[in-house]
């Protein structure tokens, strides 16, 4: 016998949007609503009496912004709203388009999903047949959302989480916290708030993504509980809040990630000089004489001949005795900000200065945000304060106005009109644990443990502003390590504060895979880690040999005996991590055609490989992966190893970039490896944007653009278009940007290049050259005229 399940009815049909009621009332106006949104997305919203929040701040359908106070929970006007059917047979309610069904068992509203494959509907996911919700309260407090566990059933993503990219049979909290020091294979939970996975079964070969529209304290559960009077299950647990979610048909994993980016907003098209070297460490900031340190690392880039595009000041610049006060430069550590900012701009290095939303209780600026009410607030209307460091302090309610420009006036009176270039948005993980602090909610208030992750976003998003007021037409760079989907919008990001191991070099891979496949692609880790002892010299060269293929690529520390990581702590070591920060340098063009990518295609920078190939096998590589379409990576990971032992993916074939040796695809290899070697594979058929020109510190506007053409062994074609701008203004809206076209057609005898331009940016430079790996025997066509390669397999060409 099962508990009793109450009846609902179809009550309207209002456009894309059909709700149904409780038949009989006992559930106190309890309402469903279903949305139609696109042919391969719909949602379901549980609404009992109204809405516990009539906005959202993660759903921003490929809109580059929302209001502060939200989007309306109910306005479907960014959708498609594609045409669509519905019917019922006899106790169920059927809702499809072309693509996608939901069949609803109107006893207790629960849902079978179907996806239309092969012109029939298959199965992909339904509610648990027993207590699929908590609608009358059985399971205590909370929202619950059971389904089955199909046994053929893989699961992926909810961001930033520690362990193995695949979640079967394990539990995640999904929170908030401040995890400096964790354990990349075991720690749960750290800073991100991503309420959003993947199902994969791997019999249908059918993908599909659940999004939960709630911000409150959450669990997800991938099957770890067993319950003999329940079948297999996974769960949703949220602690308040709306069940309120989205069903996103791939049907290929990597269409769900586009997907879930697109639902959630734009991704910043951040500034070219973002993607190079950024320096960074506790240190320097926290030395009596910080300012003469800070200029000592210009000196040591410029000595040591390391690229450097960025420096983030960490937090120490503001401190009094050995706490920090943001927005209270200490004068004794940096006499002159403004000298200093000028010093580091004129060496081409821009300044990221460290921002936090908590005010210590002394905070020289505390009694005057507490008088302008700019504090989240405790039932007797007073500050809310909590534990932040080892002191106490007050957050910032950034759902109040009031906050809002409080503090972009001082981001840009404190900062940016020092000549700090971005800001770094740092400890904004809102630890407020207690049920009776609340926020302003922009006049209608707030419990705080509705919105914790709120307050981050909306925090990047004034920052975002400032920078944007502070120089219109300058494109803004920020960075934040806490958020929730919709930080894309503003920031770039990283893992936090991670532990220094090989271990964690391992596993912070692993988590940035899932970043990638829960739509946050903007991101990197703090290469040589940031907690506890220093890297060891050959770590530190695998840390830096793969940081330099995340967007973010910055080394950091605050290691426990007082060294510091940089590019020349080991004499020993620097002139391998010149050369990978060089490459780096070297293939900037390609990771800047991939940041425009994301931004106008939703398409990931990072990804797994079995995001572009149809190979069982590549879905047990979680140690290599993509850049872009075309590079392999298979970074060292083992401490002293010889050898890289990997699996190359088949159906194509592949050029080793070290040797230019070629494999073919759906091989197991072991490559020979010293301190040196990247271990790096591309694809057949790929053309690779470059800087042509070697990079120094001294000279770093050098552009020369070159492209390595990798071509198809035999017969194949390719396209690839590279967009060029000036690199930090949004002046390419305009038209003020160039787009170059290479067609490239391959079979047995000639090799056809077809090169052409478009777009009103005058280009830095008016000649390209094309690389090849090696000599060949076919004829090479450049626009239809045959040319002859040089001597080291290139050859130049004029752009018209």
């Amino acid at each position: 016998m099962i508990l009793k399940e109450y009846p609902f009815k179809m009550d309207k049909v209002e456009n894309n949007i059909i709700t149904f009621i409780d038949q009989f009332k006992e559930q106190n106006n309890l309402k469903v609503k279903v949305f139609v949104l696109e042919k391969d997305m719909m949602r379901i919203m549980f609404i009992r009496d109204k809405l516990t929040l009539e906005k959202t701040w993660m759903v921003a359908p490929n809109l580059e912004d929302i209001p502060y106070q939200g989007r309306d929970r109910l306005d479907i006007s960014p959708f498609s709203l594609p045409e669509y059917n519905y019917y019922q047979q006899k106790n169920f309610f059927v809702i499809e388009t072309d693509l996608l069904k939901a069949k609803i068992n109107l006893n207790g509203f629960k849902v079978n999903w179907y996806a239309s494959w092969d012109n029939k509907w298959i199965k992909i996911a339904a509610d648990r047949k027993t207590q699929s919700y908590n609608l009358n309260q059985h399971f205590g407090k909370g929202i619950y959302h059971y389904l089955e566990k199909d046994e053929n059933d893989i699961y992926y993503g909810l961001g930033e989480k520690a362990g193995e990219i695949e979640k079967n049979d394990k539990r995640y909290r999904m929170t908030t916290i401040d995890a400096m020091g964790y354990d990349a294979e075991k720690s749960d939970p750290l800073y991100k708030y991503i309420p959003f996975y993947i199902t994969r079964n791997t019999k249908s070969e059918i993908s599909y993504g659940i999004f939960y529209d709630n911000l409150s304290e959450a669990v997800f559960d991938f099957a770890k509980e067993k319950d003999n009077y329940h079948g297999h299950y996974r769960y949703y647990f949220a602690e308040a809040g709306d069940l309120d979610y989205y069903m996103i048909l791939g049907p290929e994993m990597k269409d769900v990630t586009r997907k879930f980016s697109w639902l959630s907003g734009e991704n910043i098209f951040e500034p070219k000089w973002s993607l190079g070297y950024s320096g960074s460490t506790m240190s320097y900031t926290d030395s009596p004489n910080a300012q003469e340190e800070l200029m000592n690392f210009i000196a040591d880039c410029d000595r040591h001949d390391i690229p450097c595009d960025s420096f983030q000041l960490s937090s120490g610049y503001t401190s009094i005795d050995d706490k920090r006060y943001v927005f209270n430069w200490n004068y004794s550590k940096i006499p002159d900000p403004e000298k200093m900012a000028e010093t580091f701009n004129k060496n081409g290095i821009r300044l990221c200065a460290n921002i936090k939303p908590c005010l210590l209780i002394d905070h020289p600026k505390y009694e005057e945000a507490k008088e302008k009410g700019l504090f989240i607030k405790n039932t007797d209307d007073k500050p809310e304060v909590s534990q932040f460091w080892d002191n106490l302090g007050s957050y910032l309610d950034f759902t109040n106005q009031d906050t809002v420009d409080w503090w972009k006036d001082n981001v840009k009176n404190q900062l940016l009109d020092f000549g700090i270039d971005s800001t770094w948005n740092d400890n904004n993980e809102y630890e407020i644990w207690s049920d009776n602090a609340y926020a302003d909610g922009f006049g209608s208030k707030i419990n705080m443990q509705l919105i914790r992750p709120l307050q981050s976003l909306l925090m990047m998003k004034s920052s975002f502003e400032a920078q944007r007021e502070h120089a219109p037409n300058k494109r803004p760079y920020l960075i934040s390590r806490s958020g929730c989907p919709g930080m894309e919008r503003y920031v770039q990001t990283w893992s936090g504060d991670n532990y220094t191991s090989w271990k964690t070099l391992k596993y912070n891979i692993k988590m940035g895979l899932g970043l990638t496949m829960s739509g946050v692609y903007n991101f990197g880790h703090d290469v040589g880690g940031f907690a506890g002892p220093a890297p060891e010299p050959e770590l530190l060269v695998r840390w830096v040999q793969n940081g330099i293929f995340y967007p973010r690529f910055t080394i950091h520390s605050w290691n426990e005996d007082q060294t510091v990581n940089t590019p020349w702590m080991y004499p020993e070591s620097v002139d391998s991590i010149r050369k990978a920060i060089k490459f780096r340098e070297k293939i900037k063009p390609y990771l800047y055609n991939l940041l425009y990518k994301s931004h106008v295609e939703h398409t990931p920078i990072v990804k797994p490989t079995f995001y572009e190939f149809d190979d069982q096998k590549t879905y047990q590589q979680d140690l290599e992966f993509m850049l872009g379409e075309y590079m392999l990576v298979a970074n060292v990971l083992e401490k002293g190893a010889k050898k890289r032992e990997l699996y190359l993916p088949q159906n194509t074939a592949w050029y080793d970039y070290n040797t230019n040796k070629i494999y073919q695809g759906g091989e197991q290899i072991a490559v020979d490896v010293s301190l040196d070697t990247i271990p790096l594979f591309i694809k057949e058929g790929s053309i690779i944007p470059i800087q042509d020109q070697e990079i120094s510190f001294a000279k770093k506007k050098n552009e020369k653009r070159g492209f390595l053409i990798y071509p198809f062994l035999d017969s194949g074609q390719e396209e690839y278009t590279l967009f060029e701008d000036d690199g930090e203004s949004y002046d390419y809206l305009d038209g003020e940007y160039k787009k170059i076209k290479l067609e490239m057609d391959c079979d047995p005898e000639v090799i056809e290049l077809k090169i052409s331009c478009s777009g009103n940016y005058e280009l830095p430079y008016s000649k390209i050259r094309l690389h090849f790996p090696t000599a060949e025997s076919r004829d090479v066509l450049i626009n239809n005229k045959t040319i002859d390669l040089d001597d080291d397999y290139s050859a130049v060409i004029s752009l018209k």
